[in-house]
């Protein structure tokens, strides 16, 4: 049993829906990654370092290979202040 032509017309704009929309849900989680893979099976200490270098670079994603800490590192502390006494 031969398949209509007119079948194949909305088969293959499903197909071109799905093949973009898949490609603009990559596209925008590398820009939001810095052009990196995704992250999985974030542990605690994943956590931490990516809010270090957070801190150091201003992106989860970017590392400084500064052996020695900016200034401005000393005082954007993770810790909350609050007055003791």
């Amino acid at each position: 049993m031969p398949v209509p032509f007119e079948a194949l017309i909305p088969m293959g704009l499903v197909g071109v829906m799905f093949f973009t929309t898949g490609t603009a849900y990559k596209g925008l989680k590398m820009i939001r990654n810095d052009g990196k893979p995704q992250r999985s099976n974030i542990d605690n200490f994943d956590v931490m370092m990516m809010n270090r270098d957070e801190r150091l670079t201003g992106s989860q994603r970017g590392q400084s290979m500064e052996a020695i800490a900016p200034k401005e590192f000393a005082t954007n502390s993770a810790w909350s202040t609050e007055k003791v006494g």
